[in-house]
């Protein structure tokens, strides 16, 4: 749908503040907040739980249903926000193709910063010693990709006005 409203993805390996920051931009723009974990089936759950990293095939139906949830904002003129750790390319391209309203903001940091982030964690089913397979997972978005990149050092509120401020097109 090409004049669909806006829908943010917001990516970035475990641990860098998806959930924050999504639900903080979504809450800024008054807009629908959906949490990427929810979409996952519960054999791909059980296996984070375990310590066991998804495989692409794993992802497949967990990108699908995020993809119809996009589809779904579109079709009801409502614009979104939504959390993905899009750690490959192809997944990205997959969660856009045929979305030109998507717009996809990687959350991007330190391999050290983010595991203390984990480690003080409780209560998530992503262990902090599954962090080494999402940066092995992760292509970092290339500037084809026109994906923004905020870094996730500054506090969730300044890391929003960042987002909004590489947006100046959003309504606020």
């Amino acid at each position: 749908m090409p004049d669909a409203p806006p829908v943010f993805i917001v990516m970035g390996v475990a641990g860098t503040g998806k959930t924050t920051v999504g639900a903080l931009l979504a809450g800024r723009l008054g807009w629908v907040y959906a949490e990427a974990d929810d979409f996952h089936p519960a054999a791909n759950v059980d296996k984070m739980a375990a310590g066991v990293p998804l495989t692409d095939a794993d992802r497949q139906p967990w990108l699908a249903a995020i993809g119809r949830w996009i589809d779904e904002r579109a079709a009801a003129g409502e614009p979104g926000v939504v959390t993905c750790s899009g750690l490959k390319r192809v997944y990205r391209d997959r969660l856009r193709e045929g979305r030109p309203q998507v717009r996809v903001v990687f959350l991007d940091g330190s391999r050290e910063l983010i595991a203390r982030r984990l480690t003080a964690r409780h209560g998530h089913f992503m262990r902090a010693e599954m962090l080494d397979s999402q940066f092995a997972d992760l292509e970092p978005p290339q500037p084809v990709e026109g994906v923004t990149v905020v870094p996730v050092e500054p506090p969730p509120n300044e890391i929003v006005e960042a987002i909004l401020a590489a947006h100046p097109d959003v309504r606020r």
